[in-house]
């Protein structure tokens, strides 16, 4: 993968989470979201996925230098990417309700993790290209 590939996935995994954010949300204004899980994504907890998203797109800059940071971007993908799994595997949830309420909210369940575990993975490679398995 060149350098111009993961300075676009970068921008590509903060622009994931900014407009994501936005656009589920409705800029906000869904109250939805939080009423399903607020203790992942309450209005706070969705302000922080957009700094996460600014903090990928400022990294684009420097990725080469810090590859450690791409673990720990990872690690935040697949900390979300469980919470996802706890999600739709907690007895009493139950999606096409959730599509009923708010069709933004339910794209929103059924995706997220998807998208970030993608990312995370994403992200965990392009930590790995920075190191050299030696035999």
């Amino acid at each position: 993968m060149s350098v111009k590939t993961i300075k676009y996935g970068l921008y590509v995994a903060g622009l994931f989470n900014i407009v994501g954010v936005l656009g589920f949300s409705m800029f906000f204004t869904n109250p939805h979201i939080a009423k399903y899980y607020p203790s992942v994504f309450s209005d706070f907890g969705l302000i922080a996925i957009m700094l996460w998203g600014l903090a990928y797109i400022a990294s684009a800059s420097f990725y080469n230098h810090a590859r450690t940071l791409m673990f720990v971007f990872a690690l935040e993908k697949f900390i979300y990417v469980v919470t996802w799994i706890l999600f739709m595997t907690s007895p009493g949830r139950d999606l096409p309700q959730i599509f009923d309420e708010s069709v933004m909210t339910g794209m929103f369940y059924a995706a997220y993790g998807a998208g970030d575990f993608a990312f995370g993975c994403f992200f965990a490679w392009v930590g790995l290209k920075g190191y050299r398995i030696e035999g």
